[in-house]
Parts: C-alpha cells; sequence; structure tokens
C-alpha cells in the first residue's frame, strides 16, 4: 500500500526495446503505434522516493528516438533531459543508451518520446515516485492514465496541417479517449471498499484534448499538483490539459448497497461541437459490490470543473509568492504563412526549429560567448538567464485556442490570469482578472484559455538548457517554442556531459562543440533553414 513510507534506496532497472507495430487501441481504428518490448499500452514505471531509475533503451525503429522525463527537474543531470537536438542527439536505430534518473523529487510524473511527436503515437506512460512519507491517509493508490488517440497516425495530421497555403486552423479532427490505455468505455472497473479512501492519480498524456474527470456522489480533495503536494482542496473534478497531472484524495460510501460510475468527458473547446465527438463521454464503474445496482446521481453542468481554477490552489510548503522579478518574457502567439508559404506557429519573431548542435553544447563550449543569445542561432528563440533570476512570463493569447505549456527543468508559481491586451475588447468583456492569494500553486505546465493572458513566475536556480513549449504536438510541430539559456557560465563550470551522449552524436556526424551551426564564434554559415 502506498501510504507507507520507504525507509531504504535501490536502482530500479527499466528496459525499453522501443519498437513499433499495427494495433487497434480505441476499439475503432487499426494503425501504427509505437510501444515497449511489443507492447502497448506501455506498462506504468514506478520507483521509490530515492530511488536511482536506470531506463535502458534499445531503439528498434527506422528512425532515432529519446526518452522525456515530464517534470523531473534533472539537477547536475541537465543532459538526461531527452529533447532532441536541446540536450541530447537522439538515440539513432539499432544503437542503445541508459538514462540514469535520481530524482529528488516524489509524486505523478510520465515518461515520453521527445523526438519527433513519437508521444503523440504511444510513445509514453506515467512514471510515479512514492512518496517516502504519506502526503494524506489513504488505503490504496489507483491511476488514470487519459489518452486522445486520433485514427492516424502524427506525420499524417501533421502532413494535412501543413500543406503549403493551408491556413490555420484546419478542419476539427475527434480523437478517441483512452483510459489506463484503451478504449476509455471498455476499461475494467476500478474496486471500493466502503468506509476506505482512495488516492486517485490523473495524468493527461494527450497531445491535443483536456479531460473532465469526475466521480459522481463522492468526496473529493486535490491533495497534489504535477509532484507539489497541496492543502487539500474540496473540488466536484479536475480539468486536464495536456502533460497535467493531479491527485485527489476520495472517501468511499459507507456501504456496498450500489454501484457508482466515475467520468471522463475529453472535450477541446476550440474546436467546433459536433454530437457524439466533442465532447465525448467515456464511463466507468466504480464496483463496491459485484452484481449491486448502479446509483448514477444527477448529471450537473461541468462548468465549475475549470482549469484555471489552480489558481485557488496552495502549495503545502507555503511558499511566498518569488520576488522581486528581475526578468520580465512577455510572449504572444502568432500564427504565420511565411516564406515557405506554410503556417508556422510563433511564441516570438521566429518559429522554433533545431539547428545544428544541439543547444547543451553550445552553452558548454562557447566560452562567455555563451551569454550571447546569438550563439544558439535565431531558431532556438532562445532566451539567456542570469543564476538565480527571479523570471516572470507573460503569455498572451491572441486568438480563441486554448494551449497548455510545459517547462523543463523546473515548476513555476501559477500567479495571475486575465483578458488578453492584444484580443478584441469584444472577446474579453466577461473575462477576470484572478490572482492568486497567499501562496500560490507549482506546477510545470499550465493551461492558458484563448483571448486570455497567464502570468507565472520561477527562479532560475537550476543551469541548464530547458524547452518551454506548447504541449499540444501540432503546435509544438508548428514552432510554439522557445528555449531558455539557464546560468550557461555556471553550467561550465558543473557539467560534463557523458562520453555515452557523445557517442550518439559521434555516430551520426553531429558536432558537439560549436555555435548553433558548428562553426567559431557568431558565425552562422550553414544553418538549417529558416523561413521569414
Amino acid at each position: 500500500v502506498s501510504v507507507l513510507p520507504f525507509c531504504f534506496t535501490a536502482r530500479v532497472d527499466v528496459h525499453w526495446e522501443v519498437v513499433s507495430f499495427m494495433l487497434n487501441r480505441d476499439g475503432n481504428t487499426t494503425r501504427t503505434t509505437y510501444g515497449v518490448n511489443g507492447k502497448s499500452p506501455i506498462p506504468p514505471v514506478y520507483i521509490n522516493s530515492g530511488d536511482t531509475l536506470a531506463l535502458h533503451v534499445q531503439n528498434s525503429l527506422n528512425e532515432p528516438t529519446g526518452i522525456h522525463f515530464h517534470g523531473m527537474f534533472q539537477e547536475n543531470t541537465p543532459y538526461y533531459d531527452g529533447s532532441d537536438m536541446v540536450t541530447q542527439c537522439g538515440i539513432p536505430p539499432g544503437a542503445n543508451f541508459t538514462y540514469y534518473i535520481t530524482p529528488q523529487q516524489e509524486g505523478t510524473y510520465w515518461i515520453h518520446s521527445h523526438y519527433h511527436h513519437q508521444n503523440s503515437d504511444g510513445l509514453r506512460t506515467p512514471f510515479i515516485i512514492r512518496d517516502s512519507s504519506p502526503i494524506a491517509e489513504y488505503d490504496d493508490d489507483i491511476l488514470f492514465s487519459l489518452e486522445d488517440w486520433y485514427p492516424v497516425e502524427f506525420s499524417e495530421r501533421v502532413n494535412d496541417i501543413l500543406r503549403p497555403g493551408v491556413p490555420f486552423p484546419p478542419s476539427p479532427e475527434y480523437p478517441y479517449g483512452l483510459i489506463n490505455g484503451y478504449n476509455g468505455n471498455d476499461t475494467t472497473p476500478i474496486q471500493f471498499s466502503p468506509g476506505k479512501k482512495y488516492r486517485i492519480r490523473v495524468v493527461n498524456m494527450g497531445t491535443t484534448e483536456w479531460f473532465k474527470f469526475s466521480l459522481p456522489g463522492h468526496k473529493m480533495q486535490i491533495i497534489e499538483v504535477e509532484g507539489e503536494r497541496t492543502v487539500p482542496y474540496n473540488a466536484s473534478g479536475v480539468d486536464v490539459g495536456p502533460g497535467q497531472r493531479y491527485s485527489m484524495l476520495v472517501e468511499a460510501k459507507d456501504t456496498d448497497d450500489f454501484n457508482y460510475i466515475y467520468n471522463a468527458t475529453l472535450y477541446a473547446d476550440f474546436i467546433a461541437g459536433a454530437p457524439g465527438q466533442n465532447p465525448r463521454y467515456y464511463f466507468g464503474s466504480v464496483e463496491y459490490k459485484k452484481g449491486a445496482p448502479v446509483k448514477v446521481p444527477a448529471v450537473t453542468d461541468d462548468s465549475d470543473i475549470d482549469g484555471t481554477k489552480d489558481i485557488n490552489l496552495s502549495p503545502y510548503d507555503g511558499e511566498p509568492l518569488l520576488e522581486p522579478v528581475t526578468k520580465n518574457l512577455l510572449f504572444n502567439f502568432t500564427t504565420k504563412i511565411l516564406s515557405d508559404n506554410i503556417t508556422h506557429a510563433m511564441l516570438g519573431n521566429h518559429p522554433y526549429s533545431q539547428v545544428s548542435v544541439p543547444t547543451i553544447y553550445t552553452a558548454l563550449t562557447m566560452g562567455s560567448l555563451a551569454t550571447n543569445p546569438d550563439v544558439y542561432g535565431a531558431q532556438t528563440q532562445a532566451q539567456v538567464l542570469d543564476y538565480n533570476d527571479i523570471v516572470e512570463i507573460e503569455l498572451r493569447a491572441t486568438a480563441p485556442l486554448d494551449h497548455t505549456f510545459h517547462l523543463h527543468g523546473h515548476k513555476f508559481q501559477i500567479v495571475e490570469y486575465g483578458p488578453s491586451p492584444d484580443a478584441p475588447a469584444s472577446k474579453t468583456k466577461n473575462i477576470s482578472v484572478r490572482r492568486a492569494k497567499g501562496s500560490p500553486i507549482k506546477r510545470d505546465t499550465l493551461t492558458i484559455r484563448g483571448w486570455e493572458y497567464i502570468k507565472v513566475r520561477f527562479r532560475a536556480n537550476n543551469p541548464g538548457v530547458w524547452m518551454f513549449h506548447c504541449h499540444m504536438d501540432v503546435h509544438f510541430y508548428m514552432g510554439l517554442a522557445v528555449t531558455f539559456v539557464e546560468a550557461p557560465l555556471e553550467l561550465q563550470k558543473k557539467i560534463t556531459v557523458p562520453d555515452a551522449l557523445n557517442q550518439l552524436c559521434y555516430s551520426q556526424g553531429i558536432k558537439t562543440y560549436g555555435n548553433g551551426a558548428g562553426n567559431d564564434g557568431l558565425n552562422m554559415t550553414g544553418l538549417p533553414f529558416m523561413p521569414t
């Protein structure tokens, strides 16, 4: 039972042979999926607090791969972050590589590919770090992994969306919802016993859409957000965007006279509603006694279950608002057809794209020039942060599209939501300003609604190279990302990249030194094409 404290640490070896094969996961369509050891869905990974995870990856695909540990700070090991051409070269076909992860963190996370959006096609699984001491008293721990699953592979979706001259957004697509790897209406019941308490973990591993999760008729308290223990907060459910996670404490009923249901609603507010497609409703059984009648509480409006209500949560540690701010960053979302006649997405002046040298190597080998953002190449959208900067990011939405954004290497404080100053007044007249009161909640993945802004803060005390990107994979692919180069001079003093990572680059003819183009100084001759 996961409430028991763990008094020893160990090395946990997990072996993954990454493969692809045809499979029907949603009960409707047979298509290519990525998996490990011939399995999809991939079994969740569990370790105890203080353990070292050794993830041995054998790449049996016909393309490179790389693994990201979503929510891990990777303190002193930023080279294990798994971001292709940012913190590593991909693991080439036929090669193997081992990630050694010793997190000083606990809670609910997940693992997924960070190479060419293999995540979207199934290379993902929950990652649970059991607590060293209980964050609440409960009798059992139940995990729900939620996914949106499209009828076609990510490459086909992207090819359709990014055809030359095609405006954005495209015609709507309607994925199916998966719960613990399979069609959401085909899952096995969860077992409750009268009078007991349960920790319910919910992980949205999807790529585009949100889930609203609830257990009608049961009392629920939020007790964890993305590895951050919270002051218990009563809620009727949780609204979980792509990349986000929650833990709730749920009290069982006093008798087993009835069984109940849980509800997972897959939806996207920015896509036109279509009966049976958006939203899609999935129901599962909460079984107290086999054969007992099902008591279904009256369905009510679920609009009160809103992801931006995380502004009302507080961390258990009571950390105050970070101040004074020493670095302000303002990002506006824009989409534009550029010189290649393709629609791109941008947070700055250019869409994000990869350069010739992984950015961490540029930060490590360019000496004092590493503090100059130009050395990384314009398409990295590099933002250089000073050591211990208190950074405030303001994101502004200029369209009715919702997004989630993930920051590698950190959690940030959710400080404020409100109407975007860059949106038409007619679209924002009913949007109020909502500010954190007291100690702001901390998380690594935020939700921003269409026509709104959000402000978040974090302390730049983790030298490394960290992506900040939209976690809706099509938007990320279109360029909605920037790179934070954090304390590069400190990084040069502290970090030596393991030779096994260097060998991944050497084997593919990729340099491990120089600027973004692999040259000296600011000579950017040979950078990959960047549309303007």
